[in-house]
């Protein structure tokens, strides 16, 4: 019998009373590495309480105290960088050199959120009125839950997770069913960290204990990233119920090609942006746009790139992609494929149904590439969510920026030129949180906000830094006045 995952509750590992257990399954090989229960409501609350109970305490605790559970933390993850990659690697697929970018971003996030002392600092001013002083000051939120997606495990718990605690807030976070073991692995240092009982809790499960969450009455703060309508629920119906929430939801990322962009380094980047982790990430491109004839130069350059990227088990040495997270996704996938070729796109590069050598039953696709997709057509306005690139065309940069400014999302958007009047044009133009410049990834350090429009973010204040902050804290202003008379009764 595979092992059955824990919940972490009041400083406890715990089983779950889950009647239900989801498989956890590594996608290269097909082996089952766990069991996660699907926690049921009751030990939502059960959390909820602890974390209250916690939070007097944990939020009296000074900031630099606070962090300095952070600093150990940072610490322990780096002496465990390569367990946790390597667990990323197991359960999603990506590739190991992904996965360690992916733990390095996490850590920078615990890095900046040792800031707080600094970055909570509220404003005075004195003599508002004659004798009369005001002041804003920062203030945790309470009880906040963090849920996460299944394609990076491990660094987008810490978009939120350090920010949250540094602030004075107890949390509770809701793995990815799909690939919850990191955060097994990241919750066993925390407890070896030694934080209080209840400030720090996880919860395993599946829809069920998404609503409860949600719903939960405790719970002041929801965080989520997901695909656009999940992300819309978790937002209408965590809002109903009173709670501050950023759901972070889908993209369809454009980036613009101008004839004029370095061949070489744009096409090795537009490969890398669109197959890195078999493109399941939200700031995967989907969309090239080929502006003004670079169809001619790009097409073939990036067919060329695309068909010499190694395909296979992500632990293995040499490899750039590896498999899709289930066979639902590459059945969904494929399926995506066969609509834009019948809505007349043409077939660049083929990667339906590969044949992967030691790892026939895993969910692979190879990179596929299709030209010529029409504007409204599924490639061009459907998240994939996989390694598949559509190729536009479009006479002019103004038409290009239409295109992105048309589109139902608003994740990313970036533009390749050696011209710095049409890049500075789509910077201030694009209608995009985050915009790429020679860039194929346009990714927020983390001192910077992750900043999703339109569909793509669902509420006002995004993860990281000083955003971070500002949605982990609630302000209060104090307007007061001394009068030298009462001092004297004293």
């Amino acid at each position: 019998m595979h092992e059955r995952l824990l919940n972490y509750i009041n400083g406890q590992w715990r089983e779950s009373a889950a009647t239900a257990f989801q498989a956890v399954v590594n996608p290269a090989t097909t082996e089952t590495l766990a069991q996660t229960p699907l926690s049921p409501p009751g030990e939502v609350d059960e959390a909820a309480q602890a974390a209250l109970a916690a939070f007097p305490d944990w939020r009296r605790t000074p900031a630099t105290a606070r962090i300095q559970y952070l600093f150990k933390l940072k610490a322990r993850m780096e002496e465990n960088f390569e367990e946790l990659a390597r667990a990323i690697t197991l359960e999603n697929g990506k590739t190991l050199d992904d996965a360690r970018g992916e733990m390095r971003r996490a850590i920078e996030n615990v890095e900046v959120a040792c800031g707080i002392p600094s970055m909570m600092l509220g404003d005075f001013s004195e003599d508002v009125a004659r004798g009369v002083d005001e002041y804003m000051i920062r203030q945790p939120v309470g009880v906040a839950a963090i849920i996460c997606p299944f394609n990076f495990p491990g660094m987008i718990p810490f978009w939120y997770l350090p920010y949250a605690l540094a602030c004075g807030n107890t949390v509770i976070v809701k793995p990815s069913e799909r690939c919850p073991i990191t955060l097994q692995k990241a919750f066993r240092l925390l407890d070896e960290i030694g934080f209080p009982p209840g400030v720090v809790n996880l919860v395993n499960g599946g829809a069920e204990t998404v609503n409860a969450v949600l719903d939960h009455p405790i719970i002041s703060a929801v965080t989520f990233v997901g695909s656009t309508p999940v992300a819309r629920h978790v937002y209408a119906r965590a809002a109903a119920s009173g709670k501050r929430v950023q759901a972070q939801g889908g993209a369809k990322n454009p980036l613009i090609l101008l004839p004029d962009a370095d061949v070489e380094l744009t096409t090795q980047i537009v490969i890398d942006s669109a197959f890195g982790n078999a493109g399941q990430r939200c700031l995967a491109a989907s969309l090239a746009v080929a502006v003004g004839g670079a169809e001619e130069i790009f097409v073939p350059a990036l067919a060329e790139g695309a068909a010499s990227r190694v395909v296979g088990n992500g632990l293995e040495t040499g490899v750039h992609m590896g498999p899709v997270i289930s066979p639902q996704s590459k059945t969904r996938i494929q399926g995506l494929i066969d609509q834009g070729m019948q809505e007349g796109g043409e077939m660049v590069l083929d990667g339906r149904n590969p044949t992967i050598q030691g790892y026939e039953e895993g969910y692979f696709l190879r990179p596929t590439i299709i030209s010529d997709i029409p504007p409204g057509g599924t490639i061009a306005r459907t998240e994939i969510f996989g390694p598949v690139l559509g190729v536009m065309r479009v006479a002019t940069v103004e038409d290009a920026i239409a295109l992105v400014n048309g589109g139902e999302y608003g994740n990313m958007a970036c533009v390749f030129t050696g011209s710095g009047a049409a890049a500075r044009k789509f910077r201030y133009e694009a209608n995009a949180g985050n915009i790429g410049i020679n860039i194929g990834v346009a990714a927020p350090m983390a001192f910077f906000p992750f900043s999703g429009w339109k569909n793509s973010f669902f509420g006002t204040l995004h993860a990281q830094g000083a955003h971070a902050v500002e949605f982990f804290t609630q302000t209060k202003v104090v307007v007061e006045r001394w009068l030298q008379s009462w001092e004297r009764k004293f």
